[in-house]
C-alpha cells in the first residue's frame, strides 16, 4: 500500500515537473533516467576502483619532506631505495624520519615495499611543482628550458645570419626576441630554484 501511494506521489511530481518547463513527460522520464544512470554508473566506478587517486588530495599531501623524499625516488634509475640510503641521501638526523615519509608514499600507494625492506615507485604523478618539470633520462628539468633554449637558438642564429649577411637586424626582432628570451629563462630559473632539493 505504502509503495503505491510513493509510486502516485512521484508521478504526479514528474507531471507538474515536465507542465513547468514546458516538457513532454516522456522527455522528463528519458533524463531522469539518464541522469540515475550516470549516477549509479559512477558510484559503481568507484566501488569497483578504490585506488584511483584524487589529485587534489595527492597534492595536499605531498609536500614538504615527503615530496624531497619522492623526488629522490623518482631520479634513482632503478626506483629501488632503502631506509638509511634516503635518510643519508636527503642529510635526515635519523632513519625513522625516512621511514615514516616512505610509509606515507606507501599509504598515498606511490611505492610499493618488497620483502628486502626496499621500496620501490609504484606511480608517477605529476602534481604541484611537478607538473612544471619534465624528464631526461634521471634528470628532471622544468619544462621552459626548452622555450628558453629554443629562444635563444632563434636570436643568436638571427643575429649571426643579420651580421654575416651585412644586414641591418630589425629593432622590433631584437626587443620582442629578447622580451621573450628574458621571460623564459626567468621562469626557468624561477622553477629550478623552486624544485624540491
Amino acid at each position: 500500500m505504502t509503495t503505491t501511494i510513493a509510486v502516485e506521489i512521484a508521478a504526479a511530481a514528474i507531471y507538474e515537473c515536465a507542465r513547468s518547463k514546458n516538457l513532454p513527460v516522456r522527455t522528463l522520464l528519458i533524463n531522469l533516467l539518464r541522469t540515475s544512470l550516470i549516477r549509479s554508473t559512477r558510484r559503481m566506478l568507484m566501488a569497483e576502483a578504490p585506488h584511483e587517486f584524487d589529485l587534489a588530495f595527492l597534492e595536499s599531501e605531498l609536500k614538504g619532506k615527503t615530496l624531497l623524499v619522492y623526488w629522490y625516488l623518482l631520479q634513482q634509475p632503478t626506483h629501488t631505495v632503502g631506509v638509511r640510503e634516503v635518510q643519508r641521501a636527503l642529510k635526515f638526523s635519523s632513519p625513522s624520519i625516512a621511514v615514516h615519509h616512505l610509509q606515507k608514499l606507501q599509504d598515498l600507494r606511490l611505492v610499493e615495499k618488497k620483502g628486502t625492506g626496499e621500496y620501490v615507485l609504484e606511480e608517477e604523478v605529476k602534481v604541484g611543482i611537478l607538473r612544471f618539470f619534465t624528464r631526461m633520462g634521471r634528470f628532471f628539468v622544468p619544462r621552459f628550458l626548452f622555450y628558453s633554449v629554443l629562444f635563444t637558438t632563434m636570436m643568436a642564429t638571427y643575429l649571426t645570419l643579420s651580421i654575416v649577411g651585412q644586414v641591418a637586424p630589425s629593432f622590433y626582432a631584437i626587443v620582442f626576441g629578447s622580451i621573450a628570451l628574458l621571460i623564459f629563462w626567468i621562469e626557468t630559473l624561477r622553477l629550478w630554484r623552486a624544485k624540491p632539493a
